[in-house]
């Protein structure tokens, strides 16, 4: 049996829930992180000793780093059929986007949820919030080209480049208080996202 440690609304976490979901994998969820505690235990410092979430652990085996266990995931569990895709140069692809996700866009987005979300209002920070808000902004105009050519960020149908970026943009789109450019592609993109029941299960949640 899989085992998912991590808090539901960790965007980190998020992701191995909804790939865990579309490739119909049964799992136990455990929440970890935050207000639950649990990272700092030496159960779980002997298996993540980052005492960060996700962390996984699959028959025995114990794996953390949320893109590390989604290609894990897809890789044990999936086919050409669900989340792979089928080319080695689409799965580059896809691999190149799920890394541009956590190099480009992770730390903008971590500052504009913690500040826009779990900050309260009178003691956010708006030079961060209108700086990481314009960084994000312009970095999606890259996102917007990489969709010139496909529906998907993992080439003709949806896949593993899809799920870090939909995550992030998810929030993106619910978070308050904030200017966004008209991106067309990606609001159709993230509107084919929203038909997921995956991703309406473990992504299209509150944010807290």
């Amino acid at each position: 049996m899989l085992t998912i440690w991590g808090r539901k609304n960790s965007s980190n976490v998020k992701k191995v829930l909804w790939c865990a979901e579309e490739l119909e994998i049964p799992f136990d969820q455990v929440d970890a992180g935050g207000a639950f505690g649990v990272v700092d235990s030496d159960d779980y410092r002997s298996k993540n000793p980052n005492g960060l979430i996700p962390c996984i652990e699959d028959d025995g085996f114990v794996l953390w780093e949320s893109n590390a266990i989604v290609r894990y995931l897809v890789a044990r569990y999936g086919d050409q059929s669900t989340l792979l895709p089928p080319t080695l140069e689409d799965r580059a692809s896809a691999d190149r986007w799920m890394d541009w996700c956590s190099t480009t866009l992770a730390a903008p987005f971590t500052v504009m949820i913690q500040q826009l979300v779990r900050t309260p209002e009178a003691e956010r920070d708006m030079a961060k919030i209108n700086a990481a808000t314009r960084q994000f902004a312009d970095a999606l105009h890259i996102a917007e080209s990489g969709l010139a050519s496909n529906q998907w960020f993992s080439g003709p149908s949806f896949g593993i480049g899809d799920i870090p970026l939909g995550v992030l943009i998810n929030t993106w789109y619910a978070m308050p208080s904030i200017e966004r450019p008209v991106l067309p592609a990606i609001e159709a993109w993230h509107r084919r996202l929203k038909l997921r029941p995956a991703f309406k299960q473990w992504v299209a949640i509150p944010l807290t």
